[in-house]
């Protein structure tokens, strides 16, 4: 890292548009299969171009702007533009329910909305944003046409800068019921968590695919951020499709990735499903046993295979943003592949995170100075340093609630620590399972014991005082009916129900076998759907499972051996 870092997001664009000139920095396929790329140069010009079309607009700093938009090269371009203009970007996630895509517009006050273009953009119609005063961000960074001054360049570069404490971000975590929350994040928020980065992370060619939205900070701080801070380059894909991503990954050789637990399990289930239709599952398990006591070079070429899939080149998976079953860390590990991860949230940044020394499955690691980390005498996490965010718009009242009397942020989360003193995280305070006889229960205790028996994904609710049961994940399978009887015109190429049934009741009693008695699974059942109703960081939301358990009646577990 340079002896004297960026202290604002404006400057690290410019630093970087100057650096890394004729590199590569930005790229998108497009559904033609034509391939879009960008120059660092070239980024820079199209931000100063944003900027200026942005004050043309009437825009003025200070302004909120909402963003609106799949990846895509352009849309970064307008992030940096509206930095320069100093402007306040309101990041809406493709996720988000229009009823809060509307909220947030109301609450934030934003003035125009920089939207998004392409198959998969969103209709500001289904918002009621059709009349709301919008340009898209192929027009606010394409090329400069007769209204752009020739100097468009050299007049945006003597704008008055943003200072490092002026807010740049506002960030909606919630709005879908009631009054959403708006987190005001400065330059030197973010800049601190890019300058752990530089700490933690490897010195290496960066080469990187872009998988989670723009609107999503992890993405902002380390996918674009720190990414172009040393250079890199990035490949945008906007399909879930593990062959698009296998396909992408493998196109550009990529040596780091940015994932959601969910994705990563996602990618390795193709992996395994790989092994299975070759027929050396077995094998594979196996090879991976053996492989997790060896150097991680040659735990590589185990698994040369494997990573030819990958192009060669990928080394390091950063993960955050939910809970990491420590089996899936283990196993993206046993091929040669480290695992770092992070904890925090928006409001604070990077919290604590793990390294490339140190990663133990099943922690998120420590604090990185100046950062620091406490238990308060409950459990629940607490966090402060420089990445903390500077409030809630328009919400002291819920700003001072989110604070200790000494400054410390509230996270909502329990934790432990190791004996080494790294943070174990433990479920929320508000998904913690109050037993009848004062225990506590932390669903995602169960939830790990479970997958490690063999269910991969479950969510675990109490439906009644003190009776715990688990709600399976099975995609495509023929839902179990109530009274037992397997459907005669069950649709073709489905899992069996009876089979599932017998395979599920015996996962659960491998998982209670490894439980305390306070946490056994009492009952399990199907969720209706091929996936969990999922926030726009695809986090489960427990809330919506809870309530649909409480209402059904259960499935219970088939007793005896």
């Amino acid at each position: 890292m340079e002896k004297h870092p960026a202290a604002t997001i404006v400057e690290l664009i410019e630093r970087a548009g100057t650096r890394f000139a004729e590199r590569p920095a930005l790229a998108l396929r497009r559904d033609d299969g034509s391939l879009v790329e960008w120059t660092y140069a070239e980024l820079l010009h199209r931000s100063r171009l944003a900027a200026w079309r942005l004050r043309a607009l009437g825009l003025e700093p200070g302004d909120r702007l909402l963003t609106w938009s799949p990846s895509m090269p352009e849309l970064p371009a307008v992030y940096f533009g509206a930095m320069m203009a100093r402007l306040v970007l309101v990041p809406l996630d493709l996720r988000m329910a229009p009823e809060a895509v509307a909220r947030v517009a109301k609450r934030s006050g934003a003035r125009h909305l920089a939207l998004g273009t392409g198959r998969d953009a969103p209709d500001p119609r289904d918002a009621g944003l059709e009349r709301f005063p919008t340009t898209t961000v192929d027009a606010l960074a394409g090329e400069p046409g007769a209204a752009i001054p020739r100097d468009v360049d050299a007049q945006v570069a003597a704008w008055e800068k943003p200072r490092p404490d002026e807010m740049w971000e506002l960030v909606y975590t919630s709005g879908t019921t009631g009054t959403p929350k708006g987190v005001m994040l400065a330059h030197d928020n973010v800049m601190a968590s890019v300058a752990l980065c530089h700490r933690i992370l490897p010195e290496m060619e960066h080469r990187t695919v872009s998988l989670l939205p723009l609107s999503h900070l992890l993405e902002q701080a380390i996918g674009t951020f720190y990414v172009l801070d040393v250079g890199a380059s990035i490949l945008y894909v906007r399909s879930m499709n593990p062959r698009v991503i296998f396909g992408a990954i493998r196109e550009r050789k990529v040596t780091a990735m940015i994932f959601v637990p969910q994705v990563l399990e996602l990618v390795w289930q193709t992996i395994e499903r790989e092994a299975e239709k070759t027929g050396r599952a077995e094998t594979f398990a196996r090879m991976r046993r053996i492989a997790r006591h060896l150097p991680y070079a040659v735990r590589r070429r185990m698994f040369r295979r494997v990573h030819d899939g990958f192009g060669g080149e990928l080394r390091l998976v950063v993960c955050t943003a939910a809970f990491l079953p420590p089996a899936l860390q283990q196993a993206w590990e046993d091929i040669g592949v480290i695992v770092i991860q992070g904890y925090g949230s928006t409001e604070s940044g990077f919290g604590t995170c793990t390294t490339r020394e140190d990663h133990r499955p099943g922690t998120v690691g420590r604090a990185q100075p100046p950062g620091e980390c406490r238990l308060a005498p409950d459990g629940e996490i607490l966090l402060r340093g420089p990445s903390l965010f500077k409030g809630y718009w328009d919400d002291p009242e819920a700003t001072a609630a989110a604070m200790t009397e000494d400054g410390w942020y509230r996270t909502g989360d329990i934790g432990r620590f190791d004996p080494e003193g790294r943070l174990i995280l433990m479920g929320r305070t508000k998904d913690i399972i109050v037993l009848p006889n004062g225990l506590n229960v932390y669903p995602e205790d169960i939830e790990n014991a479970l997958r490690v028996a063999g269910i991969r994904d479950s969510v675990v609710v109490e439906t009644t005082p003190g009776r715990i049961e688990a709600i399976v994940l099975a995609p495509g399978t023929a839902r179990i009916p109530q009274g037992g009887d397997v459907p005669a015109d069950r649709p073709s190429g489905l899992r069996d129900p009876a089979a599932l049934r017998v395979e599920v009741d015996a996962a659960v009693k491998r998982a209670n076998a490894a439980l305390g008695i306070s946490q056994r699974v009492e009952a399990w059942r199907l969720w209706p759907d091929d996936d969990f109703p999922r926030t726009h960081t695809l986090k489960v939301r427990r809330d919506q499972v809870r309530a649909w358990a409480v209402a059904d009646a259960p499935l219970p577990v088939a007793q005896g051996e």
